[in-house]
């Protein structure tokens, strides 16, 4: 039987319609090892990695049953129940793990439990724990990881205020069983046993041990919006992750905002792979072409993934997203909103519910108004008097102040009350009990929501230097009216093509300007970058010879238009078609590769060289028809004149060879020296863009001469070997040093202004979108201070507005722009 896994592989395999590459690519396994698996090459067969290829090819519960059964007969294991050796395993519903009980639909093949069979005692199958080396690789990934996180949360916390005076009471109750899996399910219980009653009530204090009692791992926390999801995520990432309740063993707990993810796009898997690539550079080493330690803290389960913000996914990808989920088996945490939470479960065809599965599930309660009498006057330091401003607004129960009850039963609204009314404020919080004035809840938090720009944009004291960066000299003071402005900007480019996003990603802002206004920039850019050597070279052969001075003005301006025009379309095409070659680069350069290095070199260069020969030969051919243009222009040549297309030709078709081949060697082989940004922390925005600075720097270092050289050079070889066809061909001494500096200079400037993510943000954000009014000059510094602010928050590399209801704010706040 232990040849029939092989077989029974490719079979399912091929049923799925998938090549062993795609494969590779859902499972994460690979297609080496696939192949291997299914030729009979490899004996090692572990059950996790078959695990991994079964989710990813979604076999039927018959497929599942026959593959545990090779799998025991491969092992020589026979199928132990709860107390058996394998039975603190648990792979669920989906796994094939002979030895696990699975209950219905399971693979161990057993159904349940008759009266007057003999069955074990009643005890939850828990979930299976990673297991990691003590040492090695990757055990020192996930600490680092886990000490990172735990860092970052903790600073999170304290920007927030979370913690001061001290926790608002956030507590918790049970949801509807209409909309949750069983009891049973959620326990993991063998087949048989009677489950108990899951009590889920309780307060924010409680919410670690509430998950580490769910046999399952799998929780969804439901509240309305601002209720503080978000915040009891980060308190249950901080409570798992204390020293002294933390093992070795034990999953990182990770906060991901699920409101990013395309389903229909991405696995699970990859999308979070991806996102620890984004905030935790240093996941990226190893010998994968993709991030091997990131992506092995993934698939081996070392990752808790809590996933923030399922009501913020476009409404069409929420019932796909839950259907992936429920392909896994990985532990992780949702939260939602409830109406948005219960359609996804619901089916919109048939009415059937098809909830998370294994998942239990709580929903957050509103603030009492007992709740706000003792912790509004702590908070904004007033008096606690019987006759103070937050007693005698918050006691009554007048319709007035019911409303105001109801308005802030949500810890976001008492944020923004505490701030607009808080300790220094001149504003009395009575005025939000004035009837006439705030007539509805809705107007209620409309006033709330418009106040705290204002407030927060007050005049203060200079700051002392920040982690992020000391501001040099005083902190900038913006006015409420200019931060109004360019935070409504923000807001409303994050709303593009139907589709709302929170990320606030420095390398995306540029992106708010329309595809024919970046191309017209690079255009412009690229053509100074070309024109600007050549009338230097000019001026200095002026100094020492003939003064050429139409001749220089033309000849600049014939080639800078050349390759601005050829960078605009190339650029225009490529925004089109794939916007993400304009991600930050996570990569430097570093002249000795070690085995951490990360890539294939030949696959490599092959990769970058061939889309830079392209790039190359469509310079060349654009440049050589500026030239042409510019002969005909000052040298009286005519269109019609069968000599002036021949050396049209031949001029795109040598500099087309010489810029194409320069290119493709000198860009191939700087791809072949990067390897992953030596980080020892996490990312923040303001760490990636540095980094992404550095790298562009050393990019211009190397390539600059690199390519002066290889043009000089490659355009003699050029033109011996084709002089035999083509000829006569001439490439004197002093053109290839005019022609190779000129090539070199412009070249290298074009690609890091325009064609990387650090140039495009100098370009699009610090010049652009200012000139527009639309940012300030320093974009960089302004999100820093909205941060500190209090306005935005921090998500790994990316701002976000600190709440979706200040998004929407911010977005439809002011007049419409220009």
């Amino acid at each position: 039987m232990a040849d029939e896994l092989g077989p029974l592989l490719r079979e399912l395999r091929e049923r799925a319609g998938l090549s062993q590459l795609r494969l590779e690519e859902r499972s994460g396994v690979s297609a080496t090892h696939i192949s291997r698996l299914e030729t009979g090459k490899s004996r090692n067969v572990r059950r996790d990695t078959v695990n991994r290829l079964l989710d990813a090819m979604d076999p039927t519960t018959e497929d599942r049953r026959r593959m545990a059964s090779v799998l025991t007969e491969l092992d020589g294991d026979r199928p132990a129940g709860p107390g058996g050796p394998d039975g603190d395993r648990s792979a669920g519903p989906g796994g094939v793990d002979g030895s696990r009980s699975a209950g219905p639909g399971g693979v161990d093949g057993g159904g349940p439990a008759g009266p007057g069979a003999s069955t074990p005692p009643p005890a939850e199958i828990r979930r299976r724990r990673p297991v990691r080396p003590a040492s090695g690789p990757l055990s020192e990934a996930a600490d680092q990881l886990a000490a990172e996180t735990r860092r970052r949360w903790q600073r999170e916390e304290e920007q927030r205020l979370v913690l001061d005076p001290y926790p608002l009471p956030v507590r918790r109750r049970s949801v509807s069983a209409t909309i949750t899996d069983l009891d049973a399910n959620i326990r993991r219980l063998p087949p048989g046993a009677v489950a108990a009653p899951l009590d889920l009530s309780g307060d924010q204090h409680g919410i670690g041990d509430l998950y580490r009692g769910i046999g399952s791992g799998r929780l969804v926390v439901l509240g309305q919006a601002g209720s503080g999801k978000s915040v009891l995520a980060m308190r249950l990432v901080l409570d798992l992750l204390q020293d002294d309740g933390r093992t070795g063993a034990d999953p990182v707990p990770v906060i991901f905002d699920i409101g990013s993810w395309d389903p229909t796009a991405h696995t699970l898997r990859g999308w979070l792979t991806g996102r620890l690539l984004r905030d935790h550079p240093y996941l990226a080493g190893g010998s994968s072409p993709v991030g091997a330690a990131a992506a092995a803290l993934v698939d081996d389960g070392h990752i808790l993934p809590v996933l923030d913000g399922f009501d913020e996914m476009a409404e069409g990808l929420r019932r796909r997203a839950l259907e992936e989920l429920n392909r896994t088996s990985l532990p992780l945490v949702l939260t939602s909103r409830p109406d948005e939470y219960a359609a996804a479960v619901r089916s919109a065809t048939d009415g059937t519910v098809t909830p998370l599965k294994w998942a239990a599930a709580v929903e957050l309660a509103e603030i009492t108004p007992a709740d706000l009498l003792e912790y509004m006057p702590r908070a904004t330091r007033s008096p606690l008097a019987a006759d103070g401003p937050w007693d005698r607004t918050l006691r009554g129960r007048t319709d007035p102040e019911v409303r105001l009850h109801r308005v802030l039963s949500t810890p976001l609204m008492v944020f923004l009350a505490r701030t607009v009314y808080g300790e220094g404020k001149v504003r009395d919080p009575g005025e939000l009990t004035d009837g006439s004035r705030f007539p509805t809840e809705d107007s209620l938090r409309r006033h709330l929501l418009a106040a705290f720009v204002p407030t927060v944009y007050r005049p203060r004291a200079a700051e002392e230097p920040t982690a992020d960066g000391p501001h040099r000299g005083r902190p900038p003071q913006w006015t409420p009216e200019h931060a109004q402005r360019w935070l409504g900007h923000l807001a409303r480019d994050l709303v593009r093509a139907g589709r709302e996003r929170q990320d606030i990603a420095w390398w995306r802002i540029g992106h708010s300007l329309s595809t024919s206004t970046r191309a017209l920039a690079v255009a412009a850019v690229s053509a100074l970058c070309v024109a600007l050597p050549v009338w230097l070279a000019e001026a200095l052969i002026a100094v020492f010879g003939e003064v050429r001075f139409v001749a220089a003005v033309t000849e600049g301006a014939a080639l800078g238009l050349g390759a601005g025009i050829t960078a605009g379309v190339l650029y225009a095409g490529m925004a089109t078609f794939g916007g993400s070659v304009f991600a930050p680069s996570r990569v430097r350069l570093r002249l000795r590769r070690g085995p951490g290095a990360g890539r294939r070199p030949a696959r490599t260069f092959a990769a970058r060289s061939g889309a830079m020969v392209l790039a190359g030969l469509a310079m060349g051919v654009g440049v050589s028809c500026t030239l042409t243009l510019q002969r005909v222009l000052y040298q009286d040549w005519s269109f019609t004149s069968a000599e002036v297309l021949r050396v049209l030709a031949t001029d795109a078709l040598l500099l087309g060879l010489i810029f194409g081949m320069a290119f493709g060697a000198v860009f191939g082989l700087t791809a072949m020296l990067e390897a992953p940004l030596d980080v020892s922390s996490a990312a923040t925005p303001g760490s990636l863009l540095a980094a992404n600075r550095r790298t562009v720097r050393a990019q211009l270092c190397v390539t600059v001469p690199a390519l002066a050289l290889a043009i000089a050079f490659g355009g003699g070889l050029v033109c011996g070997l084709l002089d035999p066809l083509l000829g006569p061909l001439v490439w004197l001494p002093q053109d290839a040093v005019v022609i190779g500096t000129v090539g070199g200079i412009g070249g290298g400037l074009s690609y890091a202004l325009c064609f990387t993510a650090w140039g495009q943000w100098v370009i699009f954000v610090r010049l652009l979108l200012p000139l527009q009014g639309r940012l300030p000059w320093r974009t960089d510094v302004f999100l820093r201070d909205a941060y500190h602010r209090g306005v935005l928050r921090r998500t790994g590399a990316v701002y976000q507005f600190r709440h979706v209801h200040l998004q929407h704010h911010f977005a439809h706040a002011g007049d419409p722009e220009g």
